[in-house]
């Protein structure tokens, strides 16, 4: 703080403030932002230009600035990303956008794809959208065998675990035969994405995410280039109850034995939504004033 006639000070310590912010793209004598990098060099524009000086020097400001813009900037992405989708091939979307924007996009062209099937009574139109999910996951499998960048590699190996859980669970559905039944429960437990009128503004659509009657907005935290978890029956299960707490204000109690996956599971369901996820590890040694450190400044 008593650097603040220079923004670019801030920079080491902004791992601790974002999930996925590694460094600001400063640019010019006056060092406007006008974007942010994660840990693996993915690099998003900010939508509008930060200007520290205008903060005369207060962090604390400009930083807040720096949150908002990210929020805007992914909400903007995520439209434009939305709109692309439906006219550019599969295979070749997947590589023109960032990570996080592509598992979100298809997630709503998924939910999009799904939802029509089950609302259609054809027989055979789940099977036929489960074909096609398996069509699609083939296309990517063929991309990763080619020759690709580290950031392009990381996009689709998060991508494959996500479109083998999307297979699955159409899979699931077409045995199940649920066509005509948008309200089945096989259905409605699943995690699903929707791109909709939230704020009653058609022009500013945003993402939802929804999970049996617990519906939370896409929280547009930037997340970088991450990997993702495996989707098992069980971290479905726990999604149910968390997204249920979240939904109501409540906080979650997953419990269990050391290492069975407590904490990723709860840091995966903070990804898919994307929100910030802290992790403390409270030990018998914790005294008031560590107590205190966690508080402070909420």
């Amino acid at each position: 703080l008593s650097e603040t006639k220079d923004p670019t000070r801030v920079q080491p310590h902004l791992k601790k403030c974002f999930e996925g912010i590694d460094k600001l793209r400063f640019e010019g004598e006056r060092c406007e932002i006008t974007g942010m990098q994660s840990v693996e060099g993915e690099l998003i524009p900010l939508k509008t230009k930060i200007k520290p000086a205008d903060a005369n020097g207060s962090v604390e400001k400009w930083l807040v600035q720096v949150e908002a813009g990210m929020c805007e900037s992914l909400q903007e992405v995520s439209k434009n990303g939305v709109q692309s989708y439906a006219n550019t091939p599969r295979t070749q979307w997947v590589l023109e956008w960032p990570g996080q924007i592509v598992l979100v996009v298809t997630a709503v062209y998924w939910t999009r794809a799904v939802g029509d099937a089950i609302v259609s009574t054809a027989r055979g139109a789940l099977q036929a959208c489960a074909d096609a999910n398996t069509a699609q996951l083939t296309d990517v499998v063929n991309l990763v065998r080619g020759d690709l960048s580290k950031l392009n590699r990381s996009t689709l190996s998060a991508l494959v675990v996500m479109d083998v859980h999307a297979r699955d669970v159409t899979q699931q559905l077409a045995v199940e035969g649920i066509e005509g039944q948008p309200n089945h429960f096989s259905w409605l437990s699943q995690l699903r994405m929707y791109w909709e009128d939230v704020h009653d503004d058609p022009n500013k659509l945003s993402a939802m995410v929804r999970m049996m009657n617990a519906s939370v907005e896409y929280g547009y935290e930037y997340l970088g280039n991450s990997m993702r978890l495996v989707v098992t029956p069980l971290t479905d299960r726990c999604y149910r109850t968390l997204m249920g707490a979240i939904h109501l204000n409540m906080g979650g109690a997953p419990e269990g034995p050391a290492g069975t996956g407590k904490t990723e599971t709860t840091k995966d369901l903070a990804k898919a939504m994307a929100r910030q996820c802290v992790v403390f590890n409270c030990s018998d040694s914790l005294d008031f004033l560590a107590m205190a450190k966690f508080f402070k400044g909420l």
